[in-house]
């Protein structure tokens, strides 16, 4: 029985980029399999000889700590060690290590989000290339795609701004009282 298809989208919010490389974690790439994230590195452990490192690889504590700043993950409970990243040629290796139809059908269409994704890549190369050679400064990598954003225009008011900001008096805060003495008489 097919597998229900898996939105692209969700695929594709899955993979990140560790040590300039596109990569899935083992516990997201366990979710889309339907397996709990100890049975899939168990059966990577029986098959340890098929996953060299640049098929897969653990994230240091350095790399863990900075996943869990950029995705608000809570520090209770959950792993207890450092999670696994798989590249693209590891994902496909771990269709013949799960052996289920799930875990095929599931793969190819990871296989199909990653070739998108490299034709997206190639498709607009000259932006890339006009990304990469803005400043630092000038631009700020945010989100778990990436998002680049130039702040280089909103870094100061333009002087030929045509609608100037009105100039008010600063009004005075706080307490108030009024210090003219009442009249007796």
């Amino acid at each position: 029985m097919p597998t229900k298809l898996i939105p692209q989208e969700i695929i594709q919010n899955k993979i990140l980029l560790f040590r300039g490389t596109k990569v899935m974690l083992d516990s997201d790439l366990a979710r889309l399999y339907g397996v709990p994230t100890f049975r899939l590195n168990e059966a990577i452990k029986r098959n340890r000889n098929r996953f060299p490192k640049d098929f897969m690889f653990q994230l240091t504590p350095r790399e863990h700590r900075i996943l869990i700043s950029q995705f608000a993950i809570s520090s209770w409970g959950g792993r207890r060690k450092l999670p696994y990243a798989f590249t693209e040629h590891g994902i496909l290796m771990l269709s013949s290590v799960l052996n289920s139809e799930r875990a095929v059908e599931v793969n190819i269409q990871i296989m199909r989000t990653f070739t998108k994704l490299r034709q997206l890549m190639l498709k607009h190369a000259d932006l890339r290339k006009k990304i990469e050679e803005m400043p630092a400064r000038q631009r700020f990598v945010a989100g778990r795609r990436n998002t680049i954003i130039s702040f280089r225009s909103f870094s100061r008011p333009s002087k030929n701004c045509s609608n100037p900001r009105p100039k008010h008096p600063k009004a005075r805060s706080g307490f108030m009282h009024n210090l003219v003495e009442p009249r007796h008489g």
